[in-house]
């Protein structure tokens, strides 16, 4: 029997998008209509923005935990989290689980490798972009970085919290993207990572300069992956 996927979800769109992921490839591996067994649980995410904007990785840390106490009870037997900011709570999160976790930033940097990239370009959240859960794992895994700069990260932050998690979804916000990846590629980056769940629904590689790598179908295919062990 496939593993029970437990989904620690902050963000709808996002979280949405990981679900569709996995309920949408599974049947290539599984047969038709066919997926793993998926628990999710969501707290509000105003309730993690209050912790976020305080930088309060502990008290993020205590939602997440909630969810995964509530996840482990539906009988899941592993969890992943399709959020990029508050990866910056894992370790005290992974220390206290009564479950084993998938880490976004672990499978967007295996999955980089694999594609034989060097130099990322990193946007997301102003927490991701400013912070310091890829700011560690890409150059241990190997990989220079570049993030945007102040008043890019600024726009990018705000489209995020104010469009993107809403579902709004603009020309111009597209892009903003498109002009922010044209300049990192001048810059040498050769991908860019969309270290923010809602970022795919807006950019992909169709429509940006740099190959993208999609931190939310990233792991959501690891997730699939590992249940089908």
């Amino acid at each position: 029997m496939p593993k029970h996927i437990g989904i620690v979800a902050c963000s709808a769109e996002g979280a949405a998008l990981c679900y569709r992921t996995i309920c949408d490839e599974a049947p290539a591996f599984m047969g038709p209509h066919r997926h793993p067994e998926i628990s999710m649980h969501t707290n509000c995410l105003g309730e993690y923005m209050e912790f976020i904007r305080r930088y309060d990785w502990p008290g993020v840390a205590e939602l997440m935990l909630s969810s995964a106490n509530k996840l482990a009870k539906t009988g899941a037997d592993f969890l992943i989290s399709p959020d990029n900011t508050i990866h910056h709570a894992f370790d005290i999160v992974a220390s206290r689980s009564p479950l084993p976790w998938l880490h976004i930033v672990e499978e967007v940097a295996a999955v980089a490798k694999a594609r034989g990239f060097h130099k990322l370009a990193l946007t997301g959240t102003k927490y991701t972009m400013e912070g310091t859960v890829y700011q560690a794992k890409l150059p241990a895994a190997g990989f220079e970085y570049v993030v945007p700069n102040a008043d890019e990260r600024a726009e990018i932050d705000r489209i995020i919290m104010d469009e993107l998690v809403n579902g709004i979804f603009t020309p111009q916000s597209r892009a903003y993207f498109q002009q922010i990846n044209e300049r990192m590629k001048s810059e040498g980056c050769d991908a860019v990572v969309l270290g923010c769940t809602e970022i795919p629904l807006i950019v992909h590689d169709s429509t940006s300069p740099l190959e993208t790598l999609d931190s939310t179908r990233i792991l959501a295919r690891a997730a699939l992956r590992k249940a089908l062990e």
